[in-house]
């Protein structure tokens, strides 16, 4: 299949337009036994049974050398400079992807984001709970964390890297994942950003952690470091096994350096593969008993079961996915724990949120920005950089046979 349809720039660029600033009071309906016509004993059997493998990483840097390495031209290297510091980078995966729509379909069927069920009606019936059902999705989506491309921090390392433009889609979309995993432990899943200034220091805080600098726990910085072991490099793309397996390794750093009341990253972290080293393959199975020694190796020996964060590196096809798993990846998005999938296609990340029948709404690491410090005591910052201000993105349900799944389970003794 074909990877994710990017959207187009020109209407960020121009047309850009916040959401609805008074939204209804609806925030969806949650997720019951009569809500899904999925059963979910037989999705998670199908959604687990497919192999899965270690993806390999590549430098796309070294593919754009091979490129310039064609035609000497002065012309060519500065063409090339400016398309990778400006918009121009936008059109390049508009011309490979073709372009994404924003918006809400004129399907009347529900959408489901994140575990939350919204249920959209025709708007020529004058539904006022259909309308309110809209706006509530919009200002969910809205809510969500978006994190770029960025430009402009401090060297990654000993390199003289300074933005991680056209290689750190992956990286951006696994920081997304993680900030909400932490954004529905700490704050809840009812959250929504916040309409007024000044903001509230556990907001401020929260998105300190994904800033771009060595201080903050889960920048680029910290999560390059820590994956150096699975291939992760800066000015390299990696794949989703590799980006889960530095994850692991990042949570662990940090579980080492902060006592178990103070941890950055409050839940145990596990990678479910098929295989002991993942090159392999193998049909990703969670064990119970592996999710609970994770638990009770992240509580140092004093649960047995605490919050978990579950990802799922998985192949479902050899080049594209097999049709026969698109019913139970969109299932998945009903599940109450669900956190949504990495996916795309080599060398193009996104971060799926949300489906509609074949629709699925994503964000977008891809857009370009400079680069944010948010102090931790500026209440009155601009945060709008990381949150998706001009509408959903959607694309068809087309995307790579690569991706990774994810759940998190915040409650204690609460088992799937």
């Amino acid at each position: 299949m074909k990877g994710f349809h990017e959207r187009n720039v020109a209407l960020k660029c121009s047309s850009k337009t916040a959401i609805d600033s008074s939204p209804s009071p609806g925030t969806g309906s949650e997720p019951g036994p009569s809500d899904s016509k999925f059963s979910k004993t037989s999705v998670w059997s199908n959604f687990f049974a497919s192999a899965f493998s270690i993806f390999d990483t590549y430098s796309e840097s070294s593919a754009c050398v091979k490129k310039a390495s064609r035609g000497k031209n002065n012309w060519w290297t500065a063409a090339v400079k400016r398309v990778v510091s400006g918009c121009s980078m936008r059109r390049i995966h508009e011309r490979v992807l073709g372009p994404s729509k924003i918006g809400i379909s004129s399907s009347t069927s529900d959408i489901w984001l994140l575990g939350v069920c919204y249920r959209i009606m025709q708007e020529s019936s004058g539904d006022v709970d259909s309308t309110n059902e809209l706006t509530a999705f919009k200002r969910d989506f809205s809510s969500r964390i978006l994190i770029t491309y960025r430009k402009g921090f401090r060297a990654i390392g000993e390199t003289k890297i300074t933005s991680d433009v056209s290689w750190g889609c992956m990286l951006r979309s696994s920081q997304m994942l993680v900030a909400q995993a932490l954004l529905f432990h700490r704050l809840g899943r009812s959250w929504r950003k916040p309409l007024q200034k000044p903001f509230d220091q556990a907001y401020i805080m929260f998105l300190h952690q994904f800033g771009d600098s060595e201080a903050s726990a889960f920048s680029i910085h910290n999560l390059v470091q820590a994956g150096k072991i699975y291939g992760l490099a800066a000015g390299s793309w990696v794949g989703p096994y590799a980006m889960c397996r530095s994850w692991e390794s990042l949570a662990r750093c940090k579980r080492e350096e902060n006592d178990l009341e103070q941890q950055l990253l409050p839940m145990a972290v596990y990678v479910v593969s098929g295989d002991e080293d993942g090159e392999r393959g193998g049909a990703p199975v969670v064990c119970i008993e592996d999710a609970s020694r994770h638990c009770f190796e992240f509580s140092r020996c004093q649960a047995d079961w605490t919050p978990i964060l579950l990802l799922v590196p998985l192949v479902l096809g050899l080049d594209k996915v097999n049709p026969r798993y698109i019913p139970s990846l969109q299932a998945t998005f009903t599940f109450p724990q669900c956190l949504g999938i990495l996916g795309g296609k080599p060398g193009t990340s996104a971060y799926i949120v949300g489906v509609q029948e074949e629709i699925v709404f994503f964000l977008d690491p891809h857009e370009v920005q400079p680069v944010v410090n948010l102090s931790q005591e500026n209440l009155e910052a601009d945060t709008s950089s990381y949150h998706c201000e001009f509408g959903p993105l959607k694309t068809r349900l087309l995307i790579d046979n690569e991706m990774n799944c994810t759940f998190l389970s915040c409650s204690f003794g609460r088992r799937f």
